[in-house]
This record gives C-alpha cells, structure tokens and sequence, in this order.
C-alpha cells in the first residue's frame, strides 16, 4: 500500500467522514476500527502493521466533565488513562496500577502535542479518560471527576489506540470534541452537530504536524 505521514483513527465512519472532508489524503489517513479500547487496540494495530505511518491520533467526538470542557470544545490529551482498568474493592476502586499488572495510563507524544495546541490555541489540554462503559450517572461522573482531576473528557478508544501505538514504537496523540456533559444518559441533550463542526473545524492541524 500507499505509505502515509499521519494515520488518524476514529471510531465510527461518521468522524472517519467528517474528518476525510476536510483532510488531504495524500496528507493523512482516516480509517473507522470500531468502539471500546479492545476494537481501537486491535484495528489501529492491523493498520499500523500494513502501513508506514510515522504518527498516529485518535480522533473523535467525546463526552466533556462539566467546569472542564464544555459542548463544543476542542480537547487534546496529555495522558490517555484507562479509567475502569483495574478491580473493585470494598474500599473502592482499584486501578492495575495497585494491582501490580500493569499501567493504566499512557503519555500522549510532547511533539505532537505541542504541535496540535500550537495550531488549536483555543483547545483544551487535559488527560481523557478511556472507558469501556460510558458514564450515564452523576454520581460516577463525580467519582471519576474526584478520581482524576485532570480530566477534561471521556471516550471509548484513546487507551486502546495508545496501546497499539506504543508496541508499534509510533508516537500517538487524541483530539476529540465535546458532544456532550458527563453526567446522566440524555441522548436528547447531545449537541452533534456542534460536536462535529468542531471537529471539521480541528481536523486541518493534522495535517501540520511535525
């Protein structure tokens, strides 16, 4: 295959649209691998095995904590935490970290990083957290909120991306845009339209980075 500069991978083939109308081809490939960490991990793994991509972002829309990131913000994430990785106890929750298996939490690369807040200088800077259930609560929303509070947003494929990336030795980075509060499940309440104007509107820092 044609080998590309940058791969973006989104979850779903409405942000891998939204992202391919505004972006060069020839600049950046945009492939839809699915929902939650095990499909992102998985199919951003097969790409990167058949392709020679020198960077690779996570790319989509996001649920935002209230105060921190609201409808229609632009994120980009310093950290990609897998936040329900680990064990309940009676105590509460325990991430691997404690557990001894592992880490739940993966850097995002500096250079892409400074490079997307440099070309987004109205983005938000924060970790996202990956979850393999959405939050639909407020009580969750405020654990989560208390747990880490550095984050700005939640998704489902940030972490598993990371993963990829990193046993590919490619450096990674996430952008996403608010669709909607954390909080209790109101699918009414989502602002896609916002959400996916935003994200057209970010896309092109893509295609300038380093």
């Amino acid at each position: 295959m044609t080998p590309y500069p940058l791969l973006a991978v989104t979850a779903v083939p409405a942000e891998a649209g939204a992202l391919r109308a505004v972006l060069d081809p020839a600049l950046v490939a945009v492939e839809a691998v699915g929902v939650g960490p095990a499909a992102a991990a998985s199919g951003t793994a097969r790409l990167l095995a058949r392709g020679d991509y020198r960077a690779v972002v996570s790319v989509g829309i996001a649920g935002g904590f209230a105060g921190r990131a609201e409808i229609g913000a632009t994120v980009l994430a310093t950290r990609t935490i897998a936040a329900d990785l680990g064990a309940e106890s009676p105590d509460g929750f325990l991430p691997i970290e404690e557990l001894g298996f592992g880490s739940s939490l993966l850097e995002t690369d500096p250079a892409l990083r400074e490079a997307l807040a440099a070309a987004l200088p109205q983005a938000i800077t924060g970790d996202i957290l990956t979850l393999s259930t959405v939050t639909g609560t407020a009580g969750t929303a405020a654990r989560l909120g208390t747990r880490f509070p550095r984050a700005v947003a939640e998704a489902m494929e940030g972490y598993g991306v990371a993963v990829a990336a990193a046993g590919a030795a490619v450096p990674f980075a996430e952008l996403r845009t608010i669709s909607n509060a954390i909080g209790p499940r109101d699918r009414a309440a989502w602002q896609l339209p916002e959400a996916f104007a935003a994200l057209r509107a970010a896309a092109p820092a893509l295609q300038s980075l380093p």
